[in-house]
């Protein structure tokens, strides 16, 4: 047994590595390019998300609730969302719902604020996992149109989509730091339990003296990149109707489309159907 635990808390700690959150950050925002969900037309995904961001808060028919999870959930796994994502959704959302059970079982709560908490934990898990699906499968440049089609002011959907170009950068230059910081630190011994424990913590006191020094210099290269964008005439083609127009011909509403509303139309108008009925 006690090798078993070794071996099980060996895995994990050797995991939590800054190559491993590196590798899953940038798959869950530029790996899932082969995804249905990704070469669907991001007008038709921004749609659907709206929908599901908006409205489970107005209702609380867990029928529905629970209609609406299950559509998202399935969405999720056609996107192939990143483990570590999907670690961190399971962990943020029913830690907190668990926390909410256990106050208010101290404060004279009883089973019948399971009800009321599971309600909430739909509402919060559907919008999550909506979210995860339409910005995993979209990249950039097709969330930067999409959100100009609708109207979104150019600079905004730059900024949105020079946000996502940064994240390769970010993460590069936050490696670069810390591998300075542990050149001229000493890490404790990590062949025991104990110490990867501590090394573990070593980490987390690396990670928090290396914030400074990482927006520091993402700030700099960051003024590079907006000067070079300056040079081949950003601020024209951002309000050039020529430029704007060629950009959005390469949206097209296709079949996978069509197909994909119709299937989210039809299991949604099923679980109002059910809601109604048992309602």
């Amino acid at each position: 047994m006690e090798k078993i635990m070794q071996k099980l808390s060996d895995n994990i700690l050797d995991k939590l590595s800054m190559d491993f959150l590196r590798n899953q950050v940038l798959k869950n925002a530029y790996g899932n390019d082969d995804t249905f969900i990704a070469k669907l037309d991001p007008r038709v995904l921004l749609v659907w998300y709206v929908f599901f961001a908006l409205v489970p808060w107005f209702v609380d028919q867990v029928p529905f609730l629970l209609g609406a999870f299950l559509l998202v959930a399935a969405t999720t796994v056609m996107a192939r969302v990143a483990g570590l994502v999907l670690l961190l959704f399971v962990v943020g959302v029913f830690s907190q719902t668990g926390y909410l059970f256990l106050v208010s079982l101290l404060f004279g709560g009883n089973s019948e604020t399971i009800l009321p908490l599971l309600i909430l934990t739909l509402k919060v898990a559907t919008v999550s996992l909506a979210s995860v699906t339409v910005f995993s499968g979209l990249d950039p440049d097709r969330l930067s149109n999409g959100l100009m089609w609708f109207g979104c002011p150019e600079r905004l959907s730059f900024s949105i989509s020079y946000a996502y170009r940064m994240l390769p950068m970010l993460m590069e230059e936050f490696q670069n730091v810390l591998l300075s910081y542990r050149l001229r630190g000493n890490a404790p011994d990590s062949s025991t339990f104990i110490g990867k424990i501590r090394y573990l913590i070593y980490q987390i006191k690396v990670i928090i003296h290396a914030f400074y020094p990482l927006m520091l210099n993402t700030a700099k290269r960051s003024r590079t990149t907006v000067e070079a964008l300056e040079i081949k005439g950003y601020r024209n083609a951002a309000v050039s109707p020529e430029v704007k127009k060629l950009k959005l011909s390469s949206l097209k509403v296709g079949y996978d489309d069509l197909l994909f509303v119709a299937v989210s139309f039809l299991w949604m108008a099923l679980t109002m159907l059910a809601a109604s009925m048992i309602g």
